[in-house]
């Protein structure tokens, strides 16, 4: 129980009242600088093991779609813990939200223990499988064992982040993925290349430095839980196992996991299929990346953002808000990030050639790539805001389905189809996207439309007697 010393703040009553702007905004901005920080933390990566030559970055780059499918696992549960916990907040549970939070938590580090020590033990089958090359292969494996004993740490922290964005407390992950990054910054050099009387320890440095930082972010964030500062009170007696829950939380999760380690797979697939059509193409669509995924930190931040908003709201019982906040974020998102991809149109040639400013073929290609996916920009927003919305009542299934049908009924056989049956070639890939892009959008704005999303309730209705025993009980010492 709270204790005087340690008084427990109550759920921010601004999201469930007022400004649905103000709202949204409270709530994107940090979690969208969360996003841009945690790009910086994979470019410091970059930089750092780019100095070791080829074999570094290839080592990496191999290691890093193992890594993916295995952190997707975590995701899932942690989408289905800020989920559960939007709607006991919105309903002023306070017990359950920190039973959620317990148990989500008890299950994703469990878990990461499993997922990890089993890709500790297959890696080396993998690598072999992936057949890399004998000298990529050492440093791959050195850097893949590391980071897989990271797991719990990474695991941890992603739980902390999505449990605290439930109760519409965004600023403290912010705090520390910060100071995780300066970390990080310093950490990196001294462990790859050996200073301070450090050994070099090239690739297996970074991922020891990534583990250094993640466990120091981890036990900041759980601590921070256990302290019940931030809407949440963790105590050890909440960590015995429920196994209905886990149940529960499981039907609720996976959808989520599928679906993350579809689009990673697919967007790998994609790159088979684009790496055929030369160095050129593979060029410029790994710059038309760099470019998307900024456009995609502000759509995600407000498809959370809208995730929160909506859950509390479901969870308050205030169906026409939650509505509200839906349309308003889904115009919010389409108009902003339409002016992104108007910029982007007018100035593609010289976004790319900031890039690569010494290839002039690629700088053609990309420019000619990014003024056929720009337009588009907002049809992504539209998406992400939709299957928010879609996630926050609990309809995980239809985000899932969204994004399969996204990338493999989409995708993948457009831009197969297009460029290779057709022969449109390099343009044929180009194209798919932004089709896919209006397509996808479409098929979420239907299911949005359909308004099954409301009828949906994960949790039980609490009455104003109820919240305030509740209240009164966490003012008593044990």
């Amino acid at each position: 129980m709270s204790s005087p010393h340690a008084p427990r703040r109550a759920f921010d009553p601004r999201l469930l009242e007022g400004s649905i702007v103000r709202s949204l905004i409270l709530l994107a901005v940090p979690i969208m600088g969360a996003n841009v920080l945690q790009i910086a933390y994979q470019l410091i990566d970059a930089f750092w093991v780019g100095r070791l030559g080829a074999v570094g970055v290839a080592a990496v780059s191999v290691s890093m779609p193992i890594l993916f499918v295995m952190i997707s696992a975590g995701i899932g549960f942690a989408v289905a813990g800020s989920i559960l916990i939007a709607q006991y907040a919105g309903a002023g549970d306070h017990k359950m939200v920190d039973h959620v939070a317990a148990q989500t938590l008890l299950v994703v580090v469990g878990m990461s223990v499993v997922v990890g020590g089993l890709g500790i033990a297959v890696a080396p089958f993998l690598l072999k499988l992936m057949q890399v090359a004998p000298d990529v292969d050492r440093a791959a494996l050195a850097f893949l064992r590391v980071s897989l004993a990271a797991m719990p740490f990474i695991f941890a922290y992603i739980m902390f982040q999505s449990l605290l964005r439930g109760v519409g407390q965004v600023t403290a992950p912010l705090y520390i993925i910060a100071g995780t990054v300066f970390a990080n910054f310093w950490l990196d050099p001294v462990l790859i290349f050996g200073k301070f009387g450090m050994p070099a320890l090239g690739v297996m440095g970074a991922a020891i430095a990534t583990l250094l930082a993640q466990g120091l972010a981890a036990v900041i964030g759980v601590g921070l839980l256990f302290s019940g500062r931030y809407g949440i009170h963790l105590r050890w007696s909440l960590f015995r196992p429920d196994i209905a829950f886990m149940k529960r939380a499981f039907h609720l999760g996976y959808p989520a996991s599928i679906e993350q380690s579809a689009r990673g797979f697919g967007m790998t697939v994609m790159i088979f299929l684009i790496t055929s059509f030369g160095t050129v193409a593979t060029a410029s669509f790994g710059v038309a990346v760099n470019v998307i995924n900024v456009v995609v930190v502000p759509a995600m931040g407000f498809s959370m953002a809208t995730s929160t908003l909506v859950g509390q709201n479901i969870g308050n019982n205030n169906l026409p808000r939650a509505e509200r906040v839906a349309q308003l974020a889904s115009l919010v998102t389409f108009s902003a990030l339409s002016v992104a991809g108007i910029i982007a149109f007018v100035f593609a040639h010289s976004i790319v050639g900031f890039f690569v400013p010494a290839a002039p073929a690629v700088i053609v290609e990309g420019a000619h790539l990014l003024r056929i996916v720009a337009w588009s920009f907002g049809f992504i927003g539209l998406q992400f805001a939709l299957t928010g919305v879609l996630r926050a009542s609990g309809d995980v299934m239809a985000a899932m389905i969204i994004g399969l049908i996204s990338q493999w009924v989409l995708q993948f056989p457009l831009a197969f189809v297009m460029a290779e049956r057709l022969g449109m070639g390099t343009d044929g890939l180009w194209w798919a996207f932004p089709m896919t892009n209006v397509a996808t959008a479409t098929i979420a704005g239907i299911w949005f439309l359909r308004g099954d999303w409301k009828t949906r309730r994960l949790i039980q209705p609490v009455t104003r007697q109820e919240q305030d025993e509740a209240a009164v009980a966490e003012q008593v010492i044990p």
